[in-house]
């Protein structure tokens, strides 16, 4: 999974301008959580358009943490970014005390897809696409919420593994604070990403690589020291979120790239 970390930051580049102007626009929009992810994507649309063409917005909840806030505007003036926060606590709550009965579940689900609503009023707003955060981990694990955070119109960091997000940001210079702090989608205080999937993303990205990238079956995966349960625990993540993975166009850095190469149909067998 070693990247090119040249050849990768080239490519991916590349793709945010030619995908952005090809359509006759010339700005992209994205929701800066203060997150790696997020900031990855903004990294390379600054390197890719100038930090003046990349309009950031974070989109705080009550609940959300401060130090989101900060790492938040950390990268934005790390790379010149246009950046506003939305507070969608306004916007929510009155739906939240309508259902009284309301999970985390689907409260998150409600947050994530009301941040994309103001991301696409936004991107109506400065002509401009709006471009994706999620990773090829949490795409074949099914980490998001389908219309929430899944949607955009071009995603530039949908081929790459959590760890290699992790090692390409290292090479941006993307703020230390935001590459050391644990994961987390930010739905409640004290929430990470490993603590809900029950492994770690290092782990998972060993088991995905194998599996999808080098298409090893489960006996041959086994045989390689992977624990049978974790291995069908995270096929069957595979099968089962395939719907959510009908998407934006992905920029192709592997051998198998969602959506293109990895098209398996929602029953996939394992």
């Amino acid at each position: 999974m070693k990247l090119d970390l040249d050849l990768t930051v080239d490519i991916l580049t590349n793709f945010i301008k030619e995908e952005t102007e090809k359509i006759g626009l010339k700005h992209v929009v994205l929701g800066l959580s203060g997150g790696i992810d997020s900031a990855l994507s903004a990294a390379l649309a600054a390197k890719a358009l100038g930090g003046n063409r990349v309009f950031a917005y974070c989109m705080p909840y009550k609940l959300s943490s401060e130090e989101s806030l900060k790492d938040a505007i950390k990268v934005a003036e790390t790379f010149r970014l246009n950046f506003d926060v939305l507070e969608i606590t306004p916007m929510v709550d009155p739906y939240f005390e309508m259902q009284e009965d309301i999970s985390k579940l689907r409260m998150g689900n409600v947050m994530a897809r009301q941040r994309m609503i103001c991301l696409f009023d936004m991107s109506a707003k400065v002509a401009g696409l709006v471009l994706g955060t999620s990773n090829k981990t949490e795409l074949l694990l099914g980490y998001g919420t389908w219309y929430g955070d899944l949607a955009s119109a071009i995603n530039p960091i949908g081929d790459l593994y959590k760890t290699q997000v992790w090692e390409l940001s290292e090479y941006l210079g993307i703020p230390q604070s935001v590459v050391d702090k644990p994961p987390t989608a930010g739905l409640w205080v004290g929430q990470t990403d490993e603590q809900e999937l029950g492994f770690t993303y290092r782990e998972a990205d060993d088991l995905l690589y194998a599996m999808v990238d080098e298409r090893r079956r489960i006996p041959e995966l086994i045989s390689m020291g992977f624990e049978e349960e974790f291995v069908k625990k995270v096929a069957e993540r595979i099968r089962r979120n395939q719907f959510k993975r009908n998407m934006t166009v992905i920029a192709k850095v592997s051998q198998r790239t969602i959506g293109r190469d990895f098209r398996y149909c929602r029953d996939w067998g394992y």
